[in-house]
């Protein structure tokens, strides 16, 4: 388990969506700071949340993040980017920009932070994932979620003597910019982000934040056409 009360937390992609609610939750816990990053970071009115450029893709840009935020206890990878609903129709070089965000950008932070987090005493990580973890919609942006799962699965076993506890956030839509096109249900981001630091405190290795979730992760275990209609005809 991690206290989140004195702790400081580094939340990419912390201007929108899951991120500003993330940041404004995190708030109420007690944290001694929050680092927000975005792309075009906009300032805070609270002392206690300091905003810091990042492009997750650009490894200067992380270092100079590492050098702005040495202090760091706790590591949120939230940042990431949406892809075409298609393999086929699409440049290849679209797949490989949509892994770059989504896998790639993840993992180099945590590798820059891991360190920077053991200096500190300790800490935790959790990386956003989503139940397309499981149910292949929405063309390479599911499969960069199904690496990011694996890839979060293999962190925590290398981190378990290391002082850094690991989660994974998985949730189906959710009221964001990304999803301004989507017309079924959504979830509220900031239902979404009391249930990811509550993870991170109660000590979860996964949080499967709402019925949509859970009902993608119990599916793998069914039949293809449970998931995908499509297969019945």
């Amino acid at each position: 388990m991690t206290t989140l009360e004195g702790a400081v937390v580094l939340v990419t992609g912390g201007n929108r969506g899951i991120g500003k609610a993330l940041v404004a939750d995190l708030l109420t816990r007690g944290v001694k700071k929050v680092y927000a990053t975005a792309r075009a970071p906009q300032p805070s009115s609270d002392p206690r949340v300091v905003t810091l450029p990042l492009e997750v893709t650009d490894q200067a840009s992380i270092d100079a993040l590492v050098a702005a935020a040495p202090d760091v206890t706790v590591l949120i990878n939230n940042a990431g980017g949406s892809s075409p609903d298609t393999y086929l129709d699409v440049p290849l070089e679209a797949i490989r920009e949509v892994f770059d965000v989504n896998f790639f950008g993840p993992l180099n932070l945590t590798r820059a932070f891991v360190p920077v987090i053991e200096s500190n005493g300790g800490g935790h990580l959790l990386n956003a994932h989503s139940a397309l973890s499981w149910v292949a919609r929405h063309g390479a942006y599911s499969a960069t979620k199904a690496a990011l799962w694996s890839q979060t699965n293999a962190l925590r076993l290398e981190l378990l003597d290391r002082g850094i506890g690991v989660t994974g956030l998985h949730m189906g839509y959710v009221d964001t910019d990304m999803t301004t096109g989507v017309t079924d249900a959504k979830e509220s981001p900031a239902d979404i982000a009391k249930a990811a630091l509550d993870g991170i405190e109660t000590g979860q290795h996964e949080v499967l934040a709402d019925g949509t979730a859970r009902w993608a992760k119990a599916a793998t275990a069914g039949e293809l056409a449970d998931v995908y209609a499509e297969l019945r005809n």
